[in-house]
C-alpha cells in the first residue's frame, strides 16, 4: 500500500502547479464541494488505445455514481496533449466529463499513477482512498478477457457512496506507460 497515505496538505499544495482547464485557467479537481463526497481522477490520453477502449464504462460509472455525490475528471497528463486534441478527444469518446490538462504531472506525483487508465479516489477530506485500474478486463499489456470478472472501482465507489472503508484500496492498473513523467 506504499504512497496511498497522501496528505491532506499535499493536496492542498495543487493549485498553482500547472494543472489548467481546457481555456488555460488553474483548475483543482480535488477541491471540496458541497454534495460531493468524492472525486475520481481518470488519468487518461488522445492516443491510448486501452484508455480509449474503457472510455464508455468510465462514462458509465460517471453517470451511475453522479446523484451519489461522486465527481469524475478526466486528467491528461502528457503535455504533448494539447487542449485542442483533448477537445476532440472528448468529443470522439462521447465524455460529458470535466477534463483537465496536468503537464506538469503535480497529480501524477500526487497520486503516484504510472499508466493510463489509472484512478485515483479522494474522498471529502482529500485522503487517498483508491489507487488502480478500473477493472481486470487486461491482464496484461496486449492481453484482455472478453469481460472483466472483477470491478474494482465500481466496487471502491460503492463504498465510499456509503461511507464505507474501501475494501480493495490498490491494484495494478494496465494501460499505457506513462513515458513523459517530469522529474
Amino acid at each position: 500500500m506504499t504512497g496511498l497515505l497522501i496528505s491532506v496538505c499535499a493536496w492542498a499544495q495543487l493549485p498553482g502547479r500547472g494543472v489548467i482547464d481546457l481555456d488555460g485557467r488553474p483548475a483543482d479537481p480535488t477541491r471540496a464541494s458541497r454534495g460531493i463526497v468524492a472525486n475520481v481522477l481518470v488519468f487518461t490520453t488522445t492516443d491510448c488505445p486501452i484508455s480509449n477502449r474503457y472510455a464508455p464504462e468510465i462514462q458509465r460509472l460517471a453517470n451511475k455514481f453522479r446523484d451519489r455525490g461522486i465527481r469524475f475528471t478526466l486528467v491528461y497528463p502528457v503535455p504533448g496533449d494539447s487542449a485542442a486534441a483533448v477537445r476532440q478527444h472528448l468529443t470522439a469518446f462521447a465524455y460529458d466529463l470535466p477534463a483537465v490538462r496536468d503537464s506538469g504531472q503535480a497529480l501524477v506525483k500526487l497520486a503516484g499513477v504510472t499508466v493510463t487508465p489509472e484512478v485515483a479516489v479522494l474522498d471529502v477530506r482529500g485522503r487517498l482512498v483508491y489507487r488502480g485500474r478500473i477493472d481486470d478486463r487486461w491482464v496484461d499489456f496486449g492481453k484482455d478477457r472478453p469481460a472483466p470478472t472483477t470491478h474494482d472501482l465500481d466496487d471502491a465507489l460503492a463504498a465510499v457512496a456509503l461511507g464505507k472503508t474501501v475494501a480493495v484500496r490498490e491494484t495494478r492498473a494496465v494501460g499505457c506507460f506513462l513515458p513523459d513523467l517530469v522529474k
